[in-house]
């Protein structure tokens, strides 16, 4: 062979003689850059490592991880951009479409108590900016989750785990957005532990519980006022009994902010009108105006004055409202709030009004 002949590569002599590669052999070798799809496809990959083999040697898996932890570093920089660039739409098209065409969701939910911390932070961002990613004009994230809706089971039964409770929240309520999802777990036996996960001890947790909760409760009208009308018995008597009543005061707090945002939805008029035709929930509601903490009693008046203003009382409230007249009305008279609120003081004029008229 004449060695003179063959190209060599960076300056290496042969035979004395030197050769510098050329421009157009460097591109030969440069590895192609990927796609946002390709990165999609490597990270399902990686994944599907991580879950299926639990056996492979340390030094092998950690590599593994690396790799992973990068994919997805990755894979929120084309969504989200970085320091020197903004996310490119066409990139961020390609990402979504191959990772909603197999399970690559299912896989990364699956996975995520296997990452560092970092990792299941920047899936988690990853996750929920699929949610609203639209792929000629359609939100695919929502087409893949009507047909793996079990996958939200997953997510609520995540609050249980202090490790993964934040991350899997964060999920849930991204996933909410979508009315068919949202439906789902409101209708899904899981409703019910939200009542438990919001009273949980550790506060983050309970915290992160009860903005789902109130996601799932305020976000889609239609929705809500369905699943509040079909559900009015089991669902109050929980809200009032675990929550409204509950010893802890932020729950409470919480608790009759949300009802009054709930109650004074015009989606909600019916279940409004029943839930102030009942005279467990008004005596309640005027244990609630007594509290102490004046942000319990303003939250609570804003329930308490539409079982006043109902103008068809059933007797026994009207009843309630006779026997309690004076205390009321001396109740309401020294009821201030910090800053001057002209709405609020024609409504309390109006409470008053209704209650010395009985």
């Amino acid at each position: 062979m004449n060695y003179e002949s063959r190209v060599v590569f960076s300056g290496v002599s042969v035979r004395g003689k030197k050769f510098k590669q050329s421009t157009k052999m460097k591109g030969l070798f440069k590895s192609k850059p990927r796609t946002p799809a390709d990165v999609v496809r490597q990270t399902r990959d990686l994944l599907l490592f991580v879950d299926r083999s639990p056996e492979t040697r340390e030094s092998k898996r950690e590599e593994k991880m690396s790799e992973l932890f990068k994919n997805i570093r990755e894979l929120k920089s084309i969504l989200y951009g970085n320091s020197e660039s903004e996310p490119v739409s066409e990139a961020c098209a390609q990402l979504t479409q191959e990772f909603f065409k197999e399970d690559t969701l299912r896989l990364l939910i699956k996975c995520l108590p296997k990452l560092n911390l970092e990792a299941r932070k920047d899936a988690t961002q990853v996750v929920a900016n699929l949610q609203r990613q639209q792929v000629q004009f359609k939100l695919i994230a929502s087409d893949y989750l009507e047909k793996n809706m079990d996958l939200m089971d997953i997510l609520i039964v995540g609050y249980e785990n202090q490790d993964m409770a934040l991350h899997y929240g964060a999920m849930l309520r991204e996933c909410i957005r979508h009315q068919i999802v949202a439906k789902y777990v409101l209708n899904s036996p899981r409703m019910k532990k939200f009542f438990d996960y919001i009273q949980l001890p550790n506060f983050d947790i309970a915290a992160d519980a009860a903005a789902t909760f109130k996601e799932l409760l305020t976000r889609h009208k239609s929705t809500v006022a369905e699943f509040l009308s079909k559900n009015y018995e089991w669902f109050f008597a929980e809200y009032n009994t675990k929550l409204l009543e509950s010893s802890n005061y932020i729950t409470r707090r919480q608790a009759v902010k949300l009802l009054g945002d709930m109650l004074l939805d015009r989606s909600n008029s019916a279940v409004m009108t029943r839930y102030v035709s009942s005279r467990d929930n008004l005596r309640i509601l005027m244990n609630l105006l007594r509290e102490s903490s004046k942000s319990i009693q303003i939250e609570a008046f804003h329930v308490f004055k539409l079982f006043a203003a109902n103008q068809h009382k059933p007797a026994d409230i009207v009843g309630i409202f006779v026997a309690n007249k004076s205390k009321m009305l001396r109740l309401l008279e020294d009821f201030k709030i910090d800053k001057e609120d002209e709405q609020f003081e024609a409504d309390k004029a109006q409470v008053m009004r209704e209650i010395e008229a009985l």
